[in-house]
C-alpha cells in the first residue's frame, strides 16, 4: 500500500494499481467491455515496449516521455571476492514525468 502525503495534511492512504484494476477503471469511464479494453491497454503497452526496444522514445505531451539511456561499461567490485569486474555497457528504460503529471501529483 502506497501512502501519499501533502504539506501540512494527514497521510491518506492510497492503494496501489495493478493491470485488472486499471483495466477495469477505463472500461469502466469509456463504456467498452473489460475483454476490449484489456486488449487495448495490453496493445499500447506493447507498442510502446516494441518503440523503445528499438531506440525510440515515446511522449505523451502533459503525462511524461519513455525512453532508453545507455548506461556506460564501468568497473565494479565484486564483493564477495574483492576482485574488479568489468561491468558492460547497457540499455535501460526511463521515464520522465510531464509537467501536468507533475503538478497533479504535488
Amino acid at each position: 500500500m502506497a501512502v501519499k502525503t501533502q504539506k501540512n495534511a494527514k497521510k491518506v492512504e492510497v492503494e496501489n494499481l495493478n493491470k485488472d484494476e486499471l483495466v477495469a477503471q477505463v472500461a469502466t469511464r469509456i463504456g467498452l467491455p473489460k475483454t476490449q479494453t484489456k486488449m487495448a491497454v495490453e496493445e499500447m503497452f506493447n507498442v510502446i515496449s516494441e518503440h523503445l526496444a528499438k531506440g525510440g522514445k515515446f511522449q505523451y505531451i502533459g503525462f511524461g516521455a519513455f525512453g532508453v539511456k545507455t548506461r556506460a561499461a564501468r568497473q565494479g567490485i565484486n564483493p564477495s571476492t574483492k576482485q574488479k569486474i568489468n561491468i558492460p555497457a547497457k540499455k535501460i528504460p526511463y521515464f520522465s514525468p510531464g509537467k501536468k503529471l507533475a503538478e497533479k501529483v504535488q
